[in-house]
């Protein structure tokens, strides 16, 4: 199946406490950092919940 690559471009400090935990859920702790999850609707959902907070990499 496809894969997906997300970067953290901007700090959770200040956001609501279920975007921090959306974030963490995405493997996400540091600016900069990227992860590469499984491209599903579950995971593209989690993405549109923190889409400010998180940019897709090609």
């Amino acid at each position: 199946m496809a894969t997906i690559k997300i970067k953290q471009i901007k700090s959770k400090i200040g956001y609501p406490i279920d975007q921090k935990r959306t974030l963490e859920a995405l493997g996400l702790h540091r600016i900069s950092q990227v992860v590469e999850k499984e491209d599903n609707p579950t995971i593209r959902g989690m993405i549109r919940k923190v889409h400010h907070l998180v940019t897709i990499v090609e």
